[in-house]
């Protein structure tokens, strides 16, 4: 190849200087995707028990409440679908925040239940805590295994694996995700690059709301165990028009 040929191929590489195209004012710029997950409000059984995947536990009179608390919260945004783990508690919390949004319907995302606990579904959680299972899943859950259930690592995967589908499934949009306290756990390590060893120093109250927005670049966690206000994720207020003098 000539130097001459050679410049002709680097300058076929390059393009010619142009002047950056003008922005179009009017243009409204695309939104990130936003996942809200949401922990379930309480049951009879939150606290002391291990309910884990327990058939049949529904909300308590307090848990209702808090639904209808949080679903009275996510009532002005625009919410355009609705998911839930398969487990009763979830998906009557999910129930209740559709009822605000009478054209969806709550559909069911297997990937976010709650961990399978295995031999301690069901037990007390003070005679569990006692257990050297119990040590592990505290201080090194990486290396953890719920006795004849999952390890933390297969909850973490698929729970990340489902909500990354659901942000693929809805570019643009707002999502929401009603699943459990570990799973919800889990996912806010991933998505913020805290190793799953830390991921017991994260706290999600029943019926909170964890706020992420994702963009080309990654993940944004916006709002972390919020049971306050969500106005700030309502879409700004257009300007008033200026007057023509």
């Amino acid at each position: 190849m000539t130097v001459d040929s050679i410049a002709r191929v680097n300058d076929a590489a390059v393009p010619p200087e142009t002047d950056p195209p003008e922005t179009d004012p009017t243009r409204t710029p695309a939104l990130p995707t936003r996942l809200l997950l949401v922990r379930h409000a309480v049951t009879a059984h939150t606290g002391p028990i291990l309910s884990g995947r327990l058939p049949g536990i529904e909300l308590s009179e307090a848990g209702r409440g808090q639904a209808a608390a949080t679903a009275a919260r996510l009532s002005p945004l625009a919410i355009a679908a609705i998911y839930a783990s398969p487990i009763t508690r979830t998906q009557q919390t999910a129930a209740a925040i559709a009822a605000h949004h009478p054209q969806l319907a709550v559909q069911t995302l297997e990937g976010v239940i709650e961990a399978e606990y295995g031999d301690w579904t069901g037990g007390q959680i003070h005679d569990l805590a006692k257990s050297p299972e119990w040590k592990v899943v505290q201080r090194n859950p990486s290396r953890a295994r719920f006795p004849g259930g999952e390890s933390i690592q297969e909850m973490q995967a698929r729970t990340v694996a489902a909500l990354d589908g659901v942000v693929a499934a809805h570019p643009h949009e707002t999502v929401v995700v009603v699943s459990h306290a570990d799973p919800i756990k889990s996912a806010i390590a991933h998505y913020t690059g805290v190793h799953l060893d830390l991921f017991q120093r994260i706290h999600v109250s029943p019926a909170s709301v964890t706020a992420f927005e994702f963009h080309p670049f990654g993940a944004m966690l916006l709002k972390s165990n919020d049971t306050g206000s969500l106005d700030e994720l309502l879409p700004p207020t257009p300007p008033a028009p200026a007057d023509d003098a």
